[in-house]
């Protein structure tokens, strides 16, 4: 039996008039509204992890093309140092006296060379100095070669972190636009009309009191921030035409010289924290969520300026309407 038929026949056996209930009533368009209010807040949780994950990638790129390099150099001063050697070799050949360590050096490893007390003795002190060069040049290499592995086994981690965290977010977009597309037509209509007031209203008629800037660059960044009011909310953008919360906070410090982290997150360590809102100046990072993943500005009375979630736009908006807590704040 089907776990779905189960359930049926235990609701008939619960009650009588289980066989004659009509079918669940469809959701109405508030309830829906606010299931799928719910999946974008997920959804945006899964996109700023995405967002740390795809930081930690093009960090551990670069990083690991800095090392790479540096093994490339390496690799050729270790060559010329043993072209020296050989050269010092050739003429030593050449006029009959071609010291044994030094023939045992071309068709071994060095370390060998240097772990024998022997052979020590047979070298001149241009010939050990050459040799202690290159097996220090060795060493680094091999440090250097080790670390690039460490990172490109950390790189290949980071990279599927960063497609799960995409998928997630896929398929938390993907559930809300399916309960979007069972509401009628009037009830969309509906729906896209009070969205569209709201962006509206809050991009054109706010009122943000005389609230002064926290500082210089606070104030560069709120202005930069203003400039991109309506602009559309997308997962993982940031600018300079479409955004989510921490790209929009980031690419606006951007633009006043200040390069903060990429996840709301990160950007919690980026300044000093203000806990109390009172206390709040235009231009501070203004977090929400227990896990801190929601940031916008701080816009002057008790409004902020942020990228909300998918489909909607940049735009200011009450602190109490939020949909999560206030936790504080962060003078950059």
């Amino acid at each position: 039996m089907s776990l779905l038929t189960s359930v049926a026949a235990a609701a008939v056996a619960v009650s009588a008039q289980a066989a004659n209930a009509a079918p669940s009533e469809k959701p109405t368009k508030d309830e829906v509204k606010s299931r799928v209010d719910k999946l974008y807040q997920e959804a945006e949780q899964a996109t700023e992890k995405y967002n740390g994950a795809k930081e930690k990638q093009e960090k551990l790129q670069k990083e690991i093309s800095a090392i790479q390099d540096n093994v490339a150099r390496g690799q050729q001063e270790l060559n010329e140092l043993r072209d020296a050697l050989g050269a010092v070799a050739a003429g030593q050949y050449r006029t009959g006296g071609l010291d044994p360590s030094v023939q045992l050096f071309l068709s071994s490893d060095p370390d060998e060379y240097l772990e024998k007390a022997s052979t020590l003795d047979q070298l001149s002190g241009q010939q050990l100095e050459a040799l202690k060069k290159i097996q220090e040049k060795q060493r680094e290499l091999a440090q250097q070669r080790a670390e690039a592995t460490a990172k490109l086994k950390d790189l290949s981690a980071t990279r599927a972190e960063l497609g799960k965290k995409k998928k997630e977010a896929q398929a938390k977009l993907a559930e809300a636009q399916r309960l979007l597309n069972s509401l009628t037509a009037e009830e969309k209509a509906k729906l896209e009309a009070e969205e569209a007031r709201a962006s509206r209203a809050s991009t054109e008629r706010v009122e943000l009191g005389k609230t002064t800037p926290a500082s210089g660059r606070a104030a560069a960044a709120f202005a930069a921030a203003q400039t991109k009011l309506g602009s559309p909310y997308v997962y993982g953008a940031n600018g300079p035409s479409t955004f989510d919360c921490s790209g929009l906070t980031s690419w606006a410090y951007a633009q006043a010289g200040v390069q903060l982290p990429r996840t709301s997150e990160a950007q919690t360590n980026a300044g000093t924290r203000i806990y109390s809102q009172s206390q709040l100046q235009v231009g501070d990072l203004v977090f929400f969520f227990n896990d801190l993943h929601h940031v916008g500005l701080y816009a002057g009375n008790g409004q902020v300026l942020h990228a909300p979630r998918p489909g909607t736009v940049v735009r200011y908006e009450s602190m109490n309407t939020i949909g999560g807590p206030f936790m504080f704040g962060v003078r950059v």
